[in-house]
């Protein structure tokens, strides 16, 4: 219920750049390093080379930093119930997606993931949040849905977590809205489409254009996009693509994106940079540990 006087929130997205005023999260206190995929199984099997040893009260202060970083610039943060079962459900891109219909119920293929729709749907039935779809045609995460610009959508899959029948099933809904929805493979190892691409301002993409399908990039400069183009490395290793628009020409970025951060800066972005090495090294980084629930329309 609506208290007398309470601003009423009109949840939803249609761009991934506004303002942004509310933010999905999770609490990473059951968090650990398990082969999640590529990017996870790089850092365990190379672990000894990289210097690299988890620690949980390092995660959680990082992550703090970054909960932090959002209430200074204003974003109202929310967060997914704790679940020990559900010890990365936290990366709160994935089992969800907002859109300008409501949220989106993704299903997960990992099995360690795989029931982190749960804590999802109590989220949004709590919050009073509609609910738009709930995917059953094959598996579809967040983190390959992309709103390019209004009216479009940008929607990936990989096979390993997104598969084709679930990008599709997507789709069609996206376009039974009156939206262009247009499907593309991406290679594997990145994981998900947020990986490669992410809208920073109006006709501006941060972007690995070396591992972009050519068409895609074609699709996207008919648009009128340009991009700053990250280095296929920097994107595989670093993750320097999966950075969060706080709008006005703000971004959430990571420490380790050193290069790129001075880029935006020099272009006149303001850039928060927070270290996320524990993440970055565990499959994910700022924008997969973050759900835009609420941003002002484009």
């Amino acid at each position: 219920m609506v208290e007398s006087g309470a601003p009423i929130i009109v949840w939803g997205i249609n761009n991934e750049y506004e303002t942004l005023r509310d933010v999905l999260l999770g609490i990473p206190q059951f968090y650990r390093w398990v082969d999640a995929g590529p990017l996870t199984k790089r850092t365990l099997l190379n672990a000894e080379q990289l210097g690299a040893k988890f620690d949980l009260q390092l995660a959680m202060a990082q992550h703090a930093e970054m909960v932090r970083a959002y209430e200074s610039a204003g974003v109202t943060c929310h967060f997914l119930d704790s679940d020990e079962v559900l010890h990365r459900h936290f990366f709160a891109r994935d089992s969800s997606a907002m859109t300008p219909w409501g949220a989106l119920i993704c299903h997960m293929q990992l099995k360690c993931r795989r029931a982190d729709y749960v804590t999802a749907i109590r989220f949004y039935q709590n919050a009073n949040i509609p609910i738009w779809n709930m995917v059953s045609a094959g598996h579809f995460e967040g983190g390959d849905f992309c709103i390019i610009q209004p009216g479009s959508v940008l929607i990936g899959f990989g096979g390993e977590r997104s598969e084709e029948e679930g990008a599709r099933q997507v789709a069609a809904w996206v376009e039974a809205e009156g939206w262009e929805a247009v499907v593309a493979p991406i290679p594997t190892h990145f994981v998900h489409i947020d990986a490669l691409v992410v809208p920073i301002a109006p006709k501006l993409a941060v972007a690995c254009l070396d591992a972009l399908e050519s068409w895609v990039i074609d699709w996207l400069s008919a648009k009128g996009f340009e991009f700053i183009d990250v280095s296929y490395g920097e994107c595989a290793k670093n993750l320097g693509v999966n950075l969060v628009s706080l709008g006005n020409k703000r971004i959430l970025s990571m420490a380790g994106s050193a290069n790129l951060n001075a880029r935006l800066e020099a272009m006149g972005f303001e850039v928060i940079a927070p270290d996320m090495s524990m993440f970055t090294l565990g499959g994910g980084s700022v924008h997969c540990l973050s759900q835009a629930l609420v941003r002002d329309s484009a």
